[in-house]
């Protein structure tokens, strides 16, 4: 097993239900559904809140049922005297907050004077953010992954372009970039264990200590009321959930890097194929994990996607060209690899954007992991210096035990997976998997199989030349501390990179992994 409670996640436990949802549309519905039908609490973590994000922009109807959330919310809880909505959302640096257009404020006006508790939290480090996304109802049933609510991430699978749905209150002249989101669903102990999670960052944040909700005998063995949203059909049945999260330490309270472990010792175990989704791809740690695999001559195919380039000036000059700086060293690793087969050989590494119909970028905020068709992860970590140790993430595992479930549970890891670059592709699923027979089971070359149009919807994402601006940025990762100890002390990074990557050895040998090379390479950092 590669989740290994209190190493590589912090708790795992077995949940009766669980559902990948891919995209917001999916997402927002379930959500709503959810909360309709809840008793008891409604727990929200995020990174951002938006109260005038709208649950479905194809509906008009009236009535705050149909409203926006934070109208929707309110409504809750006024009818509900027993109902306890709860969100905490990032106190964030002034900069970020007018990018979104200052929703810590318009959240404040939209729950005042109602039984809403709204709270900003900024009860970590200097720098760090809280990046945590989930919402818990009643203990019972909880979303975690890496999508925000607010309006500019509502999208459909197809990612149309032009999309006038892709549109805010005050600017409906201006269409919001298609993006793609995934989001997982879950019920039973590890619902409750989300539950706990919030809890504990509601009391650092607050100082008050919240107790789990009082349900009834008939509840907790499922015999009363069910908040599972009504329009969404399991993925998994009985199925192992584990939790990996970032947790910078602070004050007294020590930090987690269950994430980077897992990181870590899954891609040292993948056998055949490391599937990756992500916003940023910047972490030497993760580059040098991912090196090692390439540069084996029978190592597992790597097939990347991200966004062809970020939407914001400060991520274009940070982590774009760390980005470069990474793909150039799997590139590199990829060649000996490549060499070790010998000239028949091809290479395994495989980076793609996604683009729209008219190719316009898709932005990939989704932060996706599948290796082999065993584990399953989704969550808010990006691969980046940040995720794992300076900010809180948390990520859900779904991992495939042995035996006759454990063989249904890769048989459904699949199906998914097919199902997310069918998606990309523009493809049925079918479609897909027959492209997938034709290869022998790899992914790219099922990729190239199908995406052979005029205007390719999976282009090839590689390492370009970066000036001395650029090359300065990746040396020291400016805007991607490691931790607090290089915070404020960009040049004081390079150091604790090499400490991480020391680390990481240690990290695969405990895990029972062994570890690739004797030594693992300093390039990147």
């Amino acid at each position: 097993m590669l989740m290994r409670p209190g190493r590589t996640v912090w708790r795992a436990a077995r949940a009766e239900r669980a559902a990948l949802l891919v995209d917001m549309q999916a997402y927002f519905k379930a959500a709503k559904s959810a909360m309709l039908q809840a008793k008891h609490s409604i727990h929200l973590l995020g990174w951002s809140f938006d109260p005038d994000a709208r649950f479905d922009p194809d509906d008009e109807g009236s009535g705050p049922a149909k409203d926006r959330i934070g109208a929707f919310l309110r409504h809750l809880a006024c009818n509900n005297p027993d109902l306890d909505v709860r969100l905490l959302v990032w106190k964030s640096a002034l900069p970020v907050a007018a990018s979104q257009n200052f929703f810590p404020h318009r959240a404040r006006r939209a729950f005042r004077n109602s039984p809403v508790q709204f709270r900003l939290d900024a009860a970590l480090p200097l720098g760090a953010c809280h990046h945590q996304k989930a919402i818990i109802i009643d203990d019972r049933v909880a979303f975690c992954g890496g999508g925000d609510i607010a309006p500019d991430r509502w999208d459909t699978p197809e990612h149309l372009d032009d999309d006038p749905r892709r549109t805010s209150r005050k600017q409906f002249d201006r269409y919001f970039d298609a993006r793609h989101e995934v989001m997982t669903v879950f019920d039973g102990a590890p619902a409750q264990a989300l539950g706990d999670l919030f809890r504990e960052r509601w009391r650092r944040c607050t100082g008050h200590t919240l107790a789990p909700p009082a349900l009834t005998q008939r509840e907790i063995h499922g015999e009363e009321g069910d908040p599972w949203p009504q329009c969404v059909t399991p993925d998994f049945r009985n199925v192992h959930v584990g939790f990996a999260r970032s947790q910078p330490a602070w004050r007294s309270h020590p930090e987690a890097r269950e994430s980077e472990r897992l990181h870590l010792t899954s891609i040292a175990a993948a056998k055949t194929c490391i599937y990756m989704e992500n916003q940023y791809f910047a972490s030497p740690l993760i580059a040098e994990a991912l090196a090692a695999r390439l540069e084996e001559p029978d190592g597992p195919q790597v097939v990347l996607v991200s966004t062809q380039h970020s939407p914001s000036w400060f991520d274009q000059m940070t982590m774009d060209r760390t980005r470069l700086t990474f793909l150039q060293r799997l590139k590199d690793a990829d060649e000996i690899g490549r060499r070790a087969k010998g000239k028949e050989g091809g290479g395994n590494l495989h980076a793609y954007c996604p683009l729209t119909k008219k190719g316009a970028i898709i932005i990939v905020h989704a932060k996706l992991t599948i290796i082999d068709d065993g584990l399953l992860r989704v969550g808010s970590a990006n691969i980046n210096n940040r995720s794992t140790g300076f900010d809180t993430e948390c990520d859900v595992a779904i991992e495939a035990v042995d035996g006759p479930q454990g063989d249904e549970t890769r048989g459904i890891i699949r199906r998914l997976r097919t199902n997310l670059l069918a998606h990309w592709l523009g493809v049925p699923a079918p479609a897909f998997d027959a492209a997938l027979s034709r290869t022998a089971g790899r992914l790219a070359e099922a990729i190239a199989l199908i995406d052979n149009r005029e205007r390719p919807r999976m282009e090839p994402l590689n390492p370009e030349p970066i000036g001395p601006l650029a090359t300065l940025i990746a040396t020291y990762h400016l805007g991607d501390p490691t931790g607090p100890a290089d915070s404020l002390r960009p040049w004081k990074r390079r150091q604790q990179l090499k400490l991480r990557l020391a680390r990481a050895a240690e990290i695969l040998e405990d895990a029972g992994l062994p570890t690739p090379v004797d030594e693992l390479s300093e390039e990147t950092v």
